[in-house]
């Protein structure tokens, strides 16, 4: 095994190589793990079954010092073993009842993901002031952090979670006075934003505000498909009939072999159908009452 520290306090095996850049410090990661004692088959602790495992930050969530040193040296999908001496583990006391004192430790970790939240974490540790000084790179680097955040937080289902830290993404770039050269950076930074709050305001069952995101994603770009199949979702929620046809043709002629797009203009058939029939009946009720009451006032005269 490796010897990462130089104290064999550290050691490390590599079961799969990763890719990419190895995790920065103040990261938060995306792991799988199970932790084993020595002579044991059972880990003590694991998340391996999870099915979404928790985004945890370096420092804060993660605490064991010889399982941050080791994160800090793997690579995006790597697939690691490490063993942690008790100065590097629980120490001296252990962790009682599943840890005793002076326990050495296995540990399997799985790299999923991670994210450099550093760079965004400083960012908005500063003033305003000191904000608008932040270069232009930067400053769309902490934007698709939050974004990148918002995306984790969605595929957990937690909505409302991520609906803020889009948010907090689209604040970021409103704050740009971007030169004309630097224009288009910042427009296709605001484009993905708006499509993901729109898209995050239909599952929190918001379509009046999903369609306005739609439409700031259209002033951005007004072919691009996906904002045209949010519009057409959200006027579809808001039994907006025209309307909603009217976003979904015009996405269908972009992307005319999309499933999700011909798939949506099938239910709005199904529900304008549905809709006129029950239109057709409510008339016919109304038509049968008056009819009714024609013929009950002719015999009372």
């Amino acid at each position: 095994m490796q010897n990462i520290t130089g104290d064999k306090g550290v050691l490390k095996e590599v079961i799969r190589d990763g890719s990419g850049e190895t995790v920065p410090p103040d990261s938060s990661v995306l792991v799988k793990f199970s932790g084993y004692l020595e002579h044991m088959d059972r880990p003590f602790d694991t998340n391996w079954f999870k099915k979404n495992p928790k985004l945890m930050k370096l420092g804060e969530d993660i605490t064991l010092r010889g399982l941050e040193i080791g994160l800090l040296t793997m690579r995006k999908g790597e697939l690691a073993r490490f063993l942690f001496k008790p100065n590097y583990a629980f120490g001296t006391l252990g962790c009682p009842p599943l840890i005793p004192p002076n326990s050495t430790v296995l540990f399997e970790v799985e790299l999923l993901d991670f994210l450099d939240s550093a760079e965004s974490d400083r960012f908005f540790d500063l003033s305003p002031e000191q904000q608008d000084k932040f270069p232009l790179e930067k400053i769309i680097k902490v934007a698709e952090t939050e974004r990148e955040f918002g995306n984790y937080l969605f595929r957990q289902t937690r909505f409302m979670d991520a609906k803020e830290r889009y948010k907090r993404a689209s604040s970021v770039l409103n704050r740009i006075c971007a030169m004309e050269t630097e224009k288009d950076k910042v427009d296709a930074a605001r484009l993905l934003v708006f499509l993901n709050l729109s898209f995050v305001c239909l599952k929190l069952e918001r379509p009046d505000r999903a369609l306005a995101y739609g439409r700031k994603a259209l002033e951005l770009d007004e072919k691009n498909a996906k904002a045209l199949f949010r519009c057409g979702q959200a006027c579809l929620y808001l039994t907006e009939y025209e309307r909603a046809r009217e976003f979904l043709v015009k996405a269908q002629k972009e992307q005319p072999f999309n499933q999700d797009i011909n798939n949506e203009l099938k239910k709005l058939a199904s529900c304008y159908r549905d809709y006129m029939e029950k239109e057709k009946e409510m008339c016919c009720k109304m038509f049968a009452s008056l009819n009714s009451h024609s013929s009950k006032t002719n015999l009372e005269v």
